[in-house]
């Protein structure tokens, strides 16, 4: 391809609402244009990039065992009913109405229709395992869509869905598409990692993401560098916090005190009453699938929801108002504690990290007064003791008991184990062995197409521009001849050069324009070929070729060399990235 017939309209400057530097950088090397928030153009080099990770994921899914198979992006809101999301997922739904006024789901992922289709298509133990992927457009409500292609309101994602007989089978199966995640991003040059993640919307019981390290990424992993464990902070456990608490009863019962006007826990560790915040009970008052519920934690610690949703199987839960703490405990919050004034019908749900506590100090269920002397165990009805709050950096892990560390990073990737969540409510069963039915065993497996293209760029750029590994770049040479004259040295070696690299297979750019040098080479590495060729008057005249890899010092090599250093400098780059 020569740079005059294509269309790479590069930008000097970053537009102003581009927030992060992957996002400046696509729009920037002309590899999309935005349309409106959430919503973006892919050009032709950004199209390349795009169609080239999704070769990707084809060869390792179809390696994996995969089947490919193209699902409606318009979905009855029936089969969403049926499932139970079309209520608990009503927040990122896209919802459209025909000439008829009949209601349409446009999909933003296929739980539903590939579950739709296992129930009348799969009858017996022998049809599986199965597992049916495609690679299609989804739709996602999102109320601040931003970061360029990381949250948008289209994006294509690939998904995939396997049905098995047994759990150990859905369990292999699980185990396959684990390692082909493992060997799609490292194909495509991403230095990615799983970890433990919690299931949310999608539901099921085992699951882990795939993280891309970067300062901007949207998500918390907490790690351990001694065990290699990592999970997202939603699913993060430790040993507890760092600041224990003596365990020895102090003997004296729940006293009532005053404390007009403290409505918060710093306002509690305030003079004159000076309690620290681990000493504080927290008690929050949330609904929970319509159902009031009591959580507990230690002042200086937060809640997780989503260990909150896990631990009660709740589909949905809130905080409750001010109005619903009222009407169920008496006071309103600032005041609230489970001593005393609990309904017998409200669950106590209360953290670990409060088990043995003594000398502690929370709200009275009266406005304008708290307790001190309280023992947990003692004082309260527990219901039950779980692990709801939010781990922090230093904590020590569970294995290693060492510290913890947190960092900043991108799903790209994520993989559950379903179960039969999806086949019982939908019917997809089979006959076993037995002669009994059964429902499929199922799990699902997703990778953000466009997030992956922009988490490569994310993780691969310099002050210059993008550098993209090879086995993804748009064109993975680009040559630069530094005039174009008819006739001139640069412009027919250059011309011979490519005939040559093409027909060994080799990705080309010729930038056949008539711009300055300088231009060109800095175009190409904001665009971020792998690999430039400088073809100038000078080197020429001394029967040599200039060959900048992106990241390393340029060297030149003989006129009649080149065209094979360059092929075998392409193929050793694809042979490591390939594994």
């Amino acid at each position: 391809m020569r740079w005059s017939q294509t269309f790479i309209p590069t930008l000097k400057e970053s537009p102003s609402d581009a927030e992060i530097i992957s996002h400046k950088l696509l729009l920037r090397a002309g590899l999309v244009r935005k349309l409106t928030g959430g919503l973006y153009t892919f050009l032709p080099m950004g199209l390349r990039v795009l169609r080239k990770i999704e070769q990707i994921i084809r060869e390792e899914l179809n390696r994996a065992g995969g089947i490919e198979v193209l699902m409606p992006a318009l979905q009855p809101p029936e089969i969403w009913q049926q499932s139970g999301r079309y209520e608990t997922a009503r927040d990122v739904l896209f919802k459209v109405k025909d000439s008829a006024q009949r209601e349409w789901v446009l999909g933003p992922t296929h739980e539903e229709v590939i579950t739709h289709l296992a129930a009348a298509e799969i009858n017996s133990y022998r049809q599986m395992p199965k597992n049916f992927y495609q690679i299609q457009t989804k739709f996602r409500d999102e109320i601040r869509p931003r970061f360029g292609l990381m949250r948008a309101k289209e994006f294509i994602m690939k998904d995939a869905y396997s049905f098995d007989a047994t759990d150990e089978g859905a369990m292999a199966s699980y185990r396959r598409m684990y390692d082909a995640y493992t060997r799609i991003f490292a194909r495509c040059g991403l230095k990615a990692f799983p970890v433990e993640a919690d299931t949310g919307v999608i539901g099921g019981n085992y699951s882990h993401e795939f993280m891309v390290p970067a300062e901007t990424g949207e998500n918390d992993v907490v790690y351990c560098e001694t065990s290699g464990y990592a999970a997202n902070i939603e699913k993060a456990t430790s040993r507890g916090p760092l600041l224990a608490l003596p365990a020895a009863s102090t003997g004296s019962v729940p006293e009532k005190f005053p404390t007009p006007g403290v409505v918060t826990i710093e306002a509690l560790t305030a003079d004159p009453y000076g309690v620290e915040a681990s000493r504080q009970i927290k008690t929050l008052v949330y609904v929970a699938d319509s159902q009031v519920i009591l959580v507990l934690l230690r002042g200086d610690d937060q809640l997780n929801e989503s260990k909150l949703m896990a631990r009660t199987g709740a589909v949905q839960v809130r905080p409750a108002t001010p109005e619903e703490c009222v009407s169920t405990l008496g006071a309103r919050p600032g005041s609230l504690g489970a001593v005393s004034g609990v309904p017998a019908k409200v669950t106590v749900l209360v953290d670990e990290a409060l088990k043995g506590s003594v000398g502690m100090v929370t709200g009275a269920n009266e406005d304008g007064f708290h307790f001190r002397h309280v023992e947990v165990e003692r004082d309260i009805r527990v219901t039950r003791w779980a692990d709801f709050r939010t781990v922090r950096v230093g904590e020590l892990s569970v294995s290693a008991g060492q510290p913890l560390k947190i960092r900043r990073a991108i799903e790209v990737g994520h993989v559950f184990k379903l179960g039969t969540k999806y086949s019982e409510k939908m019917n997809a069963t089979f006959l076993a062995e037995d002669g009994q039915r059964h429902p499929c065993v199922m799990g699902c497996y997703g990778i953000g197409v466009t997030r992956t293209l922009q988490a490569v760029i994310e993780q691969c750029h310099d002050d210059f521009g993008i550098s993209w590994p090879v086995s993804v770049a748009p064109y993975q040479v680009c040559i630069t001849p530094l005039s174009i004259m008819p006739g001139s040295l640069p412009i027919t070696t250059a011309e011979k050069l490519y005939a040559e690299l093409s027909a060994a297979g080799i990705e080309v750019l010729l930038d056949d324009r008539d711009e300055r040098p300088g231009v060109k080479f800095k175009d190409s590495e904001l665009v971020g070929f792998p690999l430039r060729v400088n073809l100038g008057e000078k080197s020429l005249a001394k029967g040599e070729i200039e060959i900048k890899p992106r990241n390393e010092p340029m060297f030149s090599v003989p006129i009649d060399q080149a065209a094979a250093r360059v092929i075998d400098w392409v193929r050793q780059q694809s042979a490591t990235l390939a594994g």
